[in-house]
């Protein structure tokens, strides 16, 4: 079985982010980027599975600029054994991702999908959940836990909801998405990391794929949400439910 993984460059999480002057958008140049924390999950679980017998083949898959490339040689420093990179320089929003991603699916046949369940840059939480429509499939979101029967073809997957944790049971193949607590990602080593910057990343465009990008979003506007108040100090409770009461209006 091969296993097709999505990641996503993004804004490093350690990097306090700035909003543009013009308010377009926030600020990538001269920033550090790097992985999807929650694609890393992803591609940690595909390596597991891979390393138990399950699987076959991971391959690895980004969409965006040329810059995709950097991240697409750490996943395959982490182990993942070929890389693909959809090249474009359009904004890419999560629909137009799950019809690359369908489009890729049909080209390389994998028996599972995996994806983070959002990107800390738009915390969409979309993209798993359209392409598992789009090519018909069952999926198991914001997995904590993943077990694959080799024999039955199913995925059984625990995933976290409000209430606690639900159990599924996934004819594969399916589309399943990530959650933070499914696994601890490994660290790309230095060896790793030198042999994969000779590995041949194969390219697609839109065009080559038949998928016509189309911005179904628009963004009116992008703002720093407001700076908190800084903390007072209270000498008693009562004084503290006053405060809550009559200041903050909370109780």
């Amino acid at each position: 079985m091969k296993i097709m993984v999505a990641i996503k460059r993004v804004v490093d999480y350690a990097v306090k982010i700035r909003v543009k002057s013009d308010k377009t958008g926030v600020e990538t140049n001269n920033v550090k980027m790097s992985m999807n924390p929650f694609c890393e999950i992803a591609l940690e679980e595909a390596l597991k599975i891979k390393e138990s017998g399950f699987a076959s083949e991971v391959v690895s898959v980004s969409m965006g600029p040329t810059q995709c490339v950097d991240t697409l040689r750490t996943s395959l420093a982490m182990g993942a054994d070929r890389a693909i990179h959809v090249d474009t320089k359009e904004m890419l929003f999560p629909l137009s991702v799950a019809k690359l991603l369908k489009a890729l699916v049909d080209v390389e046949k994998p028996g599972l999908l995996i994806l983070g369940k959002q990107a800390i840059d738009d915390d969409c939480n979309q993209t798993g959940q359209m392409v598992a429509g789009l090519l018909n499939w069952p999926q198991g979101t914001f997995a904590s836990k993943v077990v694959l029967d080799k024999e039955k073809h199913v995925a059984t997957v625990d995933r976290e909801v409000d209430g606690g944790i639900e159990t599924l049971s996934l004819d594969l193949p399916a589309v399943l998405t990530t959650d933070l607590r499914l696994n601890q990602p490994r660290y790309a080593t230095l060896p790793n990391i030198m042999k994969a910057k000779s590995k041949v990343i194969k390219k697609f465009t839109p065009h080559d794929l038949n998928v016509e990008i189309r911005s179904d979003l628009e963004v009116v506007e992008v703002t720093e949400p407001p700076k908190r108040k800084a903390g007072v100090l209270v000498s008693s409770v009562d004084e503290l439910i006053d405060k809550l009461k009559n200041e903050a209006r909370v109780i």
